[in-house]
């Protein structure tokens, strides 16, 4: 399985932050970026239309289509050969077990990483060698549900996947871009004797966005996890994010 070769990528899970596994992680601040783009953060941006609406009186529904923007901000890393934009907000996580991690400081279930394939593992000359885009999407579901397996009782998921496709950026690569959508659900009480006291609720729905690209005899994958009501909300930024992912050569 070609995408075996990534590093275990089981940390990079984000968790509720009541759960006991929560992320504890120091923030630091990102190496190597040049900011490409500033925009009002969503927060703010929404505090101030309903201000704006309080003192001028200007109607909701005038306002209802504003979709204000977080900006983006690039991330280069220039010695393992990557570059991608993420939302200007989000902070830097250490030991989150991928090359980078960022992580939205208020809904911890939407973060972005990148993973790197071992340069002794295998070798690869181009995204083509994982298959046809659809064999790709195979390949990355079954690595999320590995990543997610569970020793809990009552535990059950449900995957799907989205969408897979290719395209040739305008660095000249091919890159492989993978959607799915995996929901979690859990016994209320996985304990119960009779199967009707053993209720299934959802612990939660998530959107997995991939991106694969080869350079320097390596496998990228670019990950983005989000809740999907709040994919809802922010897609056309998440998709200027997978968009901006490029691998580059690496200087000898």
């Amino acid at each position: 399985n070609a995408l075996n070769s990534l590093r275990p990528l089981a940390p990079t899970r984000a968790v509720p932050l009541n759960s006991s596994d929560s992320t504890r992680s120091n923030s630091l601040p990102p190496r190597n970026l040049s900011t490409k783009a500033f925009a009002v953060p969503r927060r703010k941006a929404t505090a101030l239309i309903l201000s704006t609406y309080i003192f001028s009186g200007i109607g909701l529904h005038e306002t209802a289509f504003a979709q204000p923007s977080v900006g983006l901000r690039e991330y280069i890393d220039s010695f393992d050969g990557y570059s991608f934009k993420y939302p200007q907000n989000w902070i830097q996580v250490r030991g989150a077990g991928a090359d980078i991690f960022f992580r939205d400081p208020y809904v911890l279930d939407e973060n972005i990483s990148v993973e790197i394939s071992s340069p002794s593992s295998s070798k690869y000359k181009s995204v083509e060698d994982l298959g046809p885009p659809e064999e790709a999407g195979k390949k990355v579901l079954k690595q999320y549900l590995t990543e997610f397996m569970s020793t809990r009782l009552g535990v059950r998921r449900e995957s799907n996947i989205l969408s897979t496709s290719s395209r040739v950026a305008d660095d000249g690569r091919m890159y492989y871009q993978v959607e799915v959508n995996i929901k979690s659900y859990a016994n209320n009480n996985e304990l119960a004797v009779m199967p009707n006291d053993r209720v299934a609720r959802l612990e939660w729905d998530r959107r997995y966005l991939s991106v694969l690209g080869v350079e320097n005899n390596q496998l990228y994958e670019l990950r983005l996890q989000t809740p999907e009501n709040v994919f809802i909300e922010e897609e056309y930024d998440l998709r200027q994010v997978m968009d901006s992912f490029r691998v580059n050569k690496i200087s000898a």
